[in-house]
C-alpha cells in the first residue's frame, strides 16, 4: 500500500510538472510583449539596466511609482542572464507561478489528501486567468505566490501554534510588500482578523500580529529600499506610490478602470474556466463548509477579496485572482461529488465555440473609428489564415469528447478537457491576439532601431515600442520633420504625413520638414 501511494504521488508530481510547463513555460518567449502592462514593466526594467539606477524605476524617462522594486530586480537579473527578450522578462513570473502551484499542492496535501491537492493544483494551473498572468511580465504572479505562502502559514499557525509559521508569514508579507505594496499586508491582516474573530481567539491573533521577531523580519526585508527610495525621491514617492497608486485606486477609478458593484461576477465565471462548473458544489455546501475551520478560513479569504475589490473605485480583472487560491481548494473538494464530467466540460467548450464565432460577429460590426475598423479587418484575415473557426470547433468537440473517455475518473476527464482548453488558449488565442495587437508595434520598433530614427509617440501608449527599439521616446504631438508612432485614427489629423510602416492600424510616419 505504501509503495502504491508513493508511486501515485510521484505520478501526481510528474503530471503537475507537465501542466506547469504547458501553462507557464511553453511558448514563454514566442509572443511580443502586451501593452500596456507587460510593456510598462519591461521598459522600466530596460531603463533600469540602461541607466544603472537600481533604486528608482523610470518609464519614458520619468519616475514610475506604480509598484515597488522587487519584480524589476528579478526581471533585470533574468535579462542579465538570458538577454533582452520576452523570455527573460516573463521568466520570473513563470517561476513564481510554479512556486504558487507547488504551495497549493503541498498545503492541500497536508490539510486534506493527495487527490484533493492534485485537483486543486491542476485547476489552478489550467484556469484561464492564471495561465495568462502566470507568465506575464508583471508583478501579479509573484504577489500571488507569496500571498498563498503567507496565508497558508497563518492557518498552520492557528492549528499548530509554532513560532516558525509566524516568521514565515511575516517574511511572505514583506516580500509581497516589496512586490506590490500595501495589498500584501491588507489581505492577510484582514482575513486573519475576521477568521480569528469568528473562532473567538483574538488573543492569539494579537499575539501573532505584534510578534517582535516577525516585525523585525518584516522591517529588515522592506525598510532598506523604502527608506532609500524616500531619501532619493522625497514626497513625490509617498504621494505617487501610497496616495495615488494605492489609496487613490480604491477611492476612485484610475485610468478609466471603473465598473459596477457586480463587475467581478462575470470576471470570476470566465477567469476560473474551465472549472466554473465546480462553483455549484461550493455554493450548495457553503453552510456545512463554514463549520470546518479550514474551509471557513478559505471562504473568508475568497469572500474578503471579492467584496473588497467589488467596492474598490478602480477595478481590473486580475485583482480578483488574489482570492482564487482558496477557491481552487474549495472547488477541488466538490469535484468528487460530480457524477458527469460533461456538466463541467460544457462551459469551456461553450467558450471555445463562442470564440470560434468571432469572425461571424465581426462581419456585423460597423464603426467609424478607423483604428477599430483596421483591427477588425486584420483580425478577420488572421483568423481565416489560421483556420480559426475549424480549429476552435475541433477543440470544443475535443473538450466534450474528454467527458466520455473510458476507464478514467470524472476528475481526470475534467482535467483532460481542461488541458485541451488551456492548450487552445496558450497556442492559438493568445498568439493570435499578440499578432494582431503587438506584432505591428514590435516591427515598427525594429524599423526605427535599424534606421536610427528618433520617434515621437502620439495619442497612444505602447511602452513595448521602447523595449524593442531600445531608445527613449517622447509622448507628444510631433513637429515638422519628426517621425511619429500613432494609429490610423490620428494620422488624418497630421499634415501630409509620409507613411513609413502601417499594419493593423499602427502607423509609423514622417512629417514633412515644413507645413505645406
Amino acid at each position: 500500500m505504501t509503495n502504491h501511494s508513493e508511486h501515485s504521488s510521484r505520478w501526481d508530481v510528474l503530471l503537475l510538472a507537465a501542466l506547469f510547463i504547458v501553462s507557464f513555460f511553453a511558448g514563454l518567449g514566442s509572443a511580443p510583449l502586451f501593452d500596456v502592462d507587460e510593456g510598462a514593466f519591461s521598459e522600466a526594467t530596460r531603463e533600469m539596466l540602461a541607466s544603472g539606477n537600481y533604486l528608482t524605476t523610470y518609464l519614458y524617462g520619468e519616475p514610475r511609482f506604480d509598484k515597488p522594486i522587487l519584480i524589476y530586480w528579478l526581471q533585470a537579473l533574468s535579462v542579465k542572464l538570458f538577454g533582452l527578450s520576452e523570455f527573460a522578462f516573463r521568466l520570473p513570473s513563470a517561476i513564481a507561478s510554479t512556486a504558487w502551484g507547488s504551495a497549493i499542492y503541498l498545503f492541500t496535501r497536508r490539510t486534506f489528501d493527495r487527490s484533493t491537492a492534485f485537483a486543486a493544483t491542476a485547476t489552478m494551473a489550467l484556469s484561464l486567468q492564471v495561465t495568462i498572468i502566470g507568465k506575464a511580465a508583471i508583478a501579479d504572479a509573484l504577489l500571488n505566490a507569496v500571498l498563498a505562502l503567507g496565508m497558508f502559514s497563518i492557518f498552520l499557525y492557528y492549528k499548530e501554534r509554532k513560532q516558525g509559521y509566524i516568521l514565515l508569514t511575516f517574511a511572505a508579507i514583506g516580500i509581497g510588500f516589496m512586490t506590490k505594496g500595501p495589498v500584501a499586508i491588507l489581505i492577510p491582516t484582514a482575513v486573519s482578523f475576521i477568521f480569528f474573530l469568528f473562532q473567538r481567539d483574538l488573543r492569539t491573533w494579537l499575539k501573532a500580529v505584534f510578534n517582535p521577531a516577525g516585525i523585525l523580519l518584516f522591517t529588515i526585508i522592506v525598510l532598506p529600499w523604502y527608506t532609500l527610495e524616500y531619501l532619493d525621491q522625497g514626497m513625490a514617492f509617498i504621494e505617487g506610490f501610497f496616495f495615488k497608486h494605492n489609496i487613490g485606486r480604491f477611492s476612485s477609478p484610475m485610468e478609466q478602470h471603473g465598473g459596477s458593484l457586480w463587475y467581478y461576477i462575470p470576471v470570476l465565471f470566465l477567469g476560473i474556466s474551465p472549472a466554473t462548473g465546480l462553483l455549484g458544489p461550493v455554493f450548495r455546501k457553503i453552510r456545512s463548509l463554514t463549520a470546518d475551520p479550514l474551509n471557513s478560513y478559505l471562504l473568508t479569504w475568497f469572500s474578503f477579496v471579492f467584496i473588497f475589490f467589488s467596492f474598490s473605485g478602480t477595478k481590473l480583472p486580475h485583482y480578483i485572482i488574489y482570492g482564487y487560491t482558496p477557491l481552487f481548494i474549495l472547488m477541488a473538494q466538490g469535484l468528487h461529488s460530480i457524477r458527469r464530467a460533461f456538466l463541467i466540460n460544457l462551459w469551456p467548450a461553450t467558450i471555445l465555440l463562442l470564440l470560434a464565432c468571432v469572425p461571424l460577429l465581426i462581419s456585423h460590426i460597423h464603426t467609424d473609428d478607423l483604428y477599430i475598423s483596421a483591427l477588425l479587418e486584420s483580425a478577420t484575415v488572421l483568423m481565416k489564415q489560421s483556420g480559426h473557426l475549424l480549429l476552435l470547433s475541433v477543440a470544443a468537440a475535443a473538450v466534450i469528447g474528454c467527458s466520455f473517455l473510458p476507464g478514467i475518473s470524472v476528475r481526470n476527464r475534467f482535467i483532460a478537457g481542461g488541458i485541451v482548453f488551456c492548450l487552445t488558449i496558450n497556442f492559438h488565442i493568445m498568439p493570435l491576439a499578440a499578432r494582431l495587437l503587438q506584432e505591428p508595434v514590435k516591427e515598427a520598433a525594429y524599423i526605427a532601431k535599424e534606421s536610427g530614427y528618433k520617434i515621437v509617440m502620439w495619442k497612444i501608449n505602447n511602452p513595448s515600442f521602447l523595449v524593442y527599439s531600445e531608445t527613449l521616446t517622447e509622448r507628444r504631438r510631433p513637429e515638422p520633420g519628426e517621425i511619429v508612432l500613432t494609429n490610423v485614427k490620428y494620422l488624418q489629423k497630421l499634415q501630409n504625413p509620409i507613411v513609413i510602416y502601417e499594419k493593423n492600424g499602427i502607423v509609423l510616419a514622417k512629417l514633412p520638414d515644413s507645413a505645406t
